[in-house]
């Protein structure tokens, strides 16, 4: 028969298996880990890295509750067809939203009264900067929504800037975000400049921006110039990313902070990975899914194609993409 957590394991006990839990699923920026001297982190958590998160988790455990996560992230699918199957939720969404469902259920194995996730979703605070018209955002959300509720998970909610700001003129949100929420570009780049986390960040998404300009605009604009218009949108779009960190932040203190980036030793959040894939920055929104007969994988769709995989439609809608073991990437 299992023991009952709470009068078997200490508060500070069930936080740190709570936190080694997120961590086995996290994502590392590896290369900013080494640098910041924190090397061992990338292959278990040390306890600065669980005392990052100790004093939000107890106020949960103390009180038998859920434990309250919040991830901001399922913006909308990329604007670059290169990359992804079409503009709408397909198999990739539904296995990162069954991960998060999943990783509640198995902190129930922990923590009786388990957790619930806040995805943040964060389209309409940047799609007019990244290529995508609110009307798609809106539509990829409320096919989000319908996702959730017909496979009855349970422990997962949305909440976008349209919550936040009780209305639906998005031009005027954003207005309202960068006014009262946004840092100045001039902090936004000396930080990137002088701070090795916010450079890792800024060219990460960099490359997003420059892959999806090429993949939208092709040979019409020079390489030059789309990575010099790319540079400028990543800055936008972490000016953004950081005004809704801090709306989220404000509307929800005490839930624990999770991210779809790669994060830092210690850091205040934690890099979460939906899916297994060879790429520690790609998202099911800037991918696909690959099946190969004994994984399933998250690749750039131009990787699937050179790879001959056959898409496989579901609902009238392409879903992913299924290869023969012996062509599939390991």
């Amino acid at each position: 028969m299992s023991q009952n957590p709470s009068t078997t394991v200490s508060e500070t006990e069930l936080s740190d298996k709570i936190v080694n839990l997120l961590y086995h699923f996290r994502r590392s920026d590896r290369r900013n880990g080494e640098n910041t001297g924190g090397a061992q982190c990338l292959t278990s958590p040390c306890d600065g890295c669980r005392e990052a998160h100790r004093a939000k988790l107890a106020y949960f455990i103390r009180r038998s509750l859920p434990i309250h996560l919040v991830l901001p992230a399922f913006p909308a699918k990329s604007p670059n067809r290169t990359k992804v199957l079409g503009g709408t939720p397909d198999y990739a969404e539904f296995l990162g939203l069954s991960f998060l469902q999943g990783l509640c259920d198995y902190i129930r194995h922990f923590h009786p009264a388990g957790a619930r996730i806040t995805i943040c979703s964060d389209g309409h605070v940047f799609g007019d900067v990244v290529g995508v018209e609110d009307d798609m955002v809106t539509e990829y959300r409320r096919r989000l929504a319908d996702m959730i509720k017909a496979a009855n998970w349970s422990s997962l909610d949305l909440y976008g800037l349209d919550d936040a700001f009780s209305g639906t003129d998005y031009p005027k949100l954003r207005q309202v975000l960068e006014l009262d929420y946004a840092p100045s570009l001039d902090d936004l780049k000396e930080s990137v400049r002088t701070d090795a986390n916010a450079r890792s960040l800024f060219n990460g998404i960099h490359r997003f921006m420059f892959e999806d300009a090429v993949g939208v605009k092709g040979d019409s604009v020079s390489r030059t110039a789309l990575r010099n218009e790319s540079k400028e949108r990543a800055y936008r779009t972490i000016s953004r990313s950081n005004a809704w960190s801090a709306v989220v932040a404000e509307q929800f203190p005490r839930a624990l902070r999770l991210s779809i980036h790669p994060q830092p030793p210690h850091s205040e959040k934690i890099g979460v990975r939906l899916l297994r894939s060879s790429d520690e920055w790609l998202t099911p929104w800037h991918g696909v899914v690959l099946d190969d007969g004994t994984n399933l994988s998250l690749v750039k769709k131009w990787d699937a194609e050179k790879l001959d995989a056959s898409v496989v439609w579901r609902d009238g809608r392409p879903s992913h993409y299924v290869a023969p073991p012996s062509t599939a990437r390991a």
